[in-house]
């Protein structure tokens, strides 16, 4: 009895590597917000590296990464897109999409954790999680911007804040299926 109370608890414990994956992965996720693509609505690498990070490390070490990435963003250290910081951010009107990557990690990452890196379930669960990350987000903003501004249509909403970014979106989950399934043969934790 003993034994299994050990085994449960060494599960449930975060490892050293664990701390180093979820450190490196947050640092990954933060400097592709920094990346800018200048389209005529510029989108960043964010997104592509909350879907690498759930598809290489799974569902507990990306969704910490991104908890933690959102806490530091929420504390004021500018690892935001356009390098910038604050709970005003997170809080304001797009914070919901920051805050819907919560749910791709889990998603994503249970996929990963559950199917390993095969491509079908990682395209399949990428999608789901940014749909799911879209209809939060979306939420949110129709919230926000009717407490500040007034309210405001869902298919404005979907027209400033889904439709400019789902072919970007798309091509990301591409690049980060790629990735997660080449490099994670390579990645042994």
């Amino acid at each position: 009895m003993s034994q299994n109370k050990n085994d449960n608890k060494k599960k449930r414990s975060i490892t050293t590597a664990d701390i180093a994956v979820i450190a490196l992965s947050t640092a990954i996720i933060a400097v592709c917000s920094w990346i800018s693509v200048p389209t005529v609505v510029p989108f960043t690498l964010q997104t592509f590296a909350v879907f690498a990070v759930a598809g290489l490390f799974g569902m507990k070490r990306s969704t910490l990464s991104v908890l933690v990435y959102i806490l530091l963003g929420a504390i004021g250290v500018p690892v935001l897109a356009g390098m910038q910081g604050g709970f005003d951010k997170i809080i304001g009107s797009t914070g919901g999409y920051i805050v819907g990557f919560i749910f791709i990690a889990l998603i994503v990452g249970f996929a990963s954790d559950r199917f390993g890196r095969k491509v079908i379930p990682l395209t399949l669960s990428m999608l789901l999680g940014l749909a799911v990350c879209y209809i939060f987000g979306t939420a949110w903003f129709m919230l926000v911007y009717a407490r500040t501004s007034g309210p405001v249509g869902l298919g404005t909403v979907l027209g400033w804040c889904v439709l400019p970014f789902i072919i970007p979106d798309c091509a990301k989950i591409v690049c980060a299926v790629i990735l997660a399934n080449r490099v994670g043969k390579h990645v042994n934790f």
